[in-house]
């Protein structure tokens, strides 16, 4: 359908690119948080009502209930920005989806089957909690964790074709096939579980600095807090991977996160600092010599391709994608240190910590792991600009020429407000619930 649309609405000459850009990124930052909870969170969820039914703890049990309506609220408003920005590819970027919808037709196909069989079973865990044994409830649960992440594989692979395309080849193939597709997927996957383990201890942390001290919270704060921290190191490793795919097939979108002008031999690092286009190169940085070459290659005296070697017509915003580039890693080390630091503690004094300075971290890194995801989506995005499939189809060539967009840029900006006020609104009254206790009698 969307590849009909796209069709229909073919290429004209267009005014309005840069709201049209504008658009689909907002609506991308909007929903993939959501695509997050969506893959990690059933995870905490069946997780949780495992733990409970093995030892018989109904606070356990009541903890996962609770989160169980969580998960489903936010699966319905994940359906809603999902739906428009599914609709925004075949509206805003018509001669992109007509021309190679035949690629990933499929995935978006088996996407919509993964959606299918998640919202039934995800409405059927939710609502069979006095319906079900529970050996039954928590085999529901499988399909829903399953669905999640089967949901997104296919997005991802979809990004990863055209950030590698591999054209002539079967769909399957160039979708699976590519080496980007690989290191996205598990990047993703990581970024999942990090940004719903902080998120979600974050709120937790912000009731025991408000004075909650009761077991309930310390343990709905300390299972999310405990999964966060054990993924972020492993994270580190994997953003290493992605960086050296990046070095060997993109490497205009390396030279760009490093503000490198001109090839070099043994190349060096600049952290801050500021991309001088004029010049070519870094100012105000700390230059750190040979770093880029080893960090890249894994070899202080290997070649780094720079900005000079395409036209600057091919050339990525390089002070963007710098500093989000930037923003990502720094934020991702943080992360990456505390979860170290965390579990050092943890195995130590088999307790976490539980001062006022240790909670407000906490509370910190909740909204700085969604700063992080942003910002590395940022980086992959428009790192890979001017193309929107990479050196094949550039960005302009595939927007619409239809009218009306910044009318539609307002009225999308007035529905995701009201979606936000709908969506805390929700949350806030689901916190205020009194908690369902049941019986633990640790069968299943």
């Amino acid at each position: 359908m969307l590849v009909l649309l796209a069709q229909a609405l073919g290429p004209v000459d267009q005014d309005y690119l840069l709201e049209a850009r504008q658009m689909q990124a907002l609506s991308f930052a909007v929903h993939i948080p959501l695509v997050c909870f969506g893959v990690a969170f059933p995870a905490l969820v069946v997780g949780m009502e495992w733990l409970g039914r093995r030892r018989g703890d109904p606070l356990l049990l009541a903890l996962a209930r609770r989160w169980s309506k969580v998960m489903i609220a936010l699966f319905a408003v994940g359906v809603v920005t999902g739906t428009i920005l599914s609709f925004e590819l075949g509206l805003l970027w018509p001669e992109f989806m007509a021309r190679y919808g035949d690629v990933f037709g499929l995935a978006f196909a088996l996407e919509g089957f993964s959606f299918f069989v998640e919202a039934i079973f995800i409405a059927i865990y939710v609502y069979g909690w006095e319906r079900l044994s529970p050996r039954a409830h928590m085999l529901v649960g499988i399909p829903v964790v399953i669905a999640g992440f089967s949901g997104s594989l296919m997005v991802i692979s979809v990004n990863g074709w055209m950030n590698h395309p591999r054209l002539g080849e079967a769909p399957v193939k160039a979708l699976f096939g590519n080496s980007y597709f690989w290191h996205e997927m598990v990047h993703m996957y990581l970024a999942a579980f990090l940004v719903a383990g902080f998120v979600t201890a974050s709120v937790y942390a912000v009731a025991r600095l408000r004075g909650r001290r009761d077991r309930y919270v310390r343990l709905a704060m300390a299972v999310p807090l405990v999964v966060a921290a054990i993924t972020a190191p492993a994270q580190v490793l994997v953003g290493d991977w992605a960086a050296r795919s990046v070095a060997e097939e993109q490497p205009v979108k390396l030279a760009a996160f490093e503000g490198l002008g001109r090839t070099e031999k043994g190349a060096p690092l600049h952290v801050g600092g500021w991309y001088d286009d004029r010049r070519g190169e870094v100012r105000y940085g700390i230059r750190i010599p040979r770093a880029l070459s080893l960090l890249a290659f894994h070899d202080p005296n290997a070649t780094v391709k720079g900005l000079d070697t395409v036209p600057a017509d091919d050339r990525p915003p390089v002070n963007i994608v710098r500093v989000s580039f930037f923003t990502m890693v720094g934020i991702g080390t943080l992360m990456a240190v505390f979860g170290i630091a965390l579990l050092v503690l943890w195995w130590r004094r088999q307790a976490l910590p539980d001062g006022p300075w240790f909670l407000r971290l906490v509370v910190a890194l909740g909204p700085l792991s969604v700063v992080a995801l942003i910002s590395g989506w940022v980086t992959t995005e428009v790192g890979r600009q001017p193309w929107v499939v990479y050196r094949h189809m550039r960005t302009e060539e595939a927007v619409t020429g239809a009218g009306g967009i910044p009318l539609g840029y307002a009225t999308l900006v007035v529905i995701y407000v009201a979606l936000a006020v709908a969506t805390v609104w929700l949350l806030r009254r689901l916190a205020r619930a009194p908690l369902q206790l049941e019986a633990g009698d640790g069968s299943s």
